[in-house]
């Protein structure tokens, strides 16, 4: 179950209960963020005071929700300043993401990066078997040539025991992770003896950190861009947004 699902969840079982009481209200704690973590089931530490005064801020991984100061009330939604017309929610799912993606190291991903100056790194969460993901492959050539460094996590969008969670393992199985992840997307079958993968924890980030499908691209600072975009197209994006990287 995702994050906003269980967050609901709860908040609406906690108010169902409150209502049904017949205990009369007591006054409002000056803090009840130890109650909101427990109705929750979150830790204290992942709830902030909001932007908006009267509000808690709810951060787990990328999801963000709020809840009044009282406990009493969730809100599941986005915040914006009607001054600078920046959405706060979306700045605080920057953070969170970047925190889940930061515990990924080199190693326990598959990366494709140029022979040349890297401009752009993207964490690409890929699908063997999604139509999308082998054509954003296929450009891996165009990619790497405009200085787009590829780090790919495996996200098997059809979940544990399945044919496709199996290619996956296969491919990370692999002496040769590059070579069997183009075989298997050009739709070859890999063969490789079993071993200790990350699939299941890559599987369960990109749960957790909001993914919507494949090829779920994310940049350096933590903006989602979701699904595919040709290669000179995602670099022109990229050389333009303020999020998109960081030049090196």
């Amino acid at each position: 179950m995702n994050h906003p699902t269980r967050f609901l969840l709860l908040a609406a079982a906690s108010l169902t209960l409150g209502a049904a009481s017949t205990v009369p209200q007591q006054p409002a704690k000056s803090d009840a963020r130890a109650d909101i973590a427990r109705r929750l089931d979150i830790k204290p530490e992942e709830i902030r005071p909001a932007p908006v005064p009267g509000l808690y801020e709810v951060r787990s991984g990328s999801e963000v929700g709020y809840v009044s100061t009282d406990g009493r009330y969730y809100i599941d939604g986005d915040i914006f300043d009607m001054d600078s017309k920046e959405n706060l929610t979306e700045r605080t799912r920057l953070k969170g993401r970047l925190e889940l993606l930061a515990g990924i190291p080199d190693a326990d991903a598959i990366v494709f990066a140029p022979s040349g100056p890297v401009r752009y790194t993207l964490t690409v969460f890929t699908d063997v078997d999604c139509t999308f993901c082998r054509r954003m492959h296929q450009e891996m050539t165009e990619l790497n040539g405009l200085g787009i460094r590829i780090r790919y996590l495996m996200y098997p969008r059809s979940g544990p025991d399945t044919e496709s969670w199996r290619k996956a393992e296969a491919v990370w199985c692999s002496a040769d992770r590059r070579d069997a992840l183009t075989r298997a997307k050009r739709g070859e079958i890999v063969k490789a003896p079993k071993c200790e993968t990350p699939v299941a924890r890559d599987y369960a980030i990109g749960r957790e950190i909001g993914l919507r499908g494949t090829p779920g691209i994310f940049t350096e600072q933590g903006e989602y861009l979701a699904g595919y975009m040709p290669a000179q197209q995602l670099f022109e994006y990229l050389s333009k947004s303020p999020t998109g990287g960081t030049v090196e």
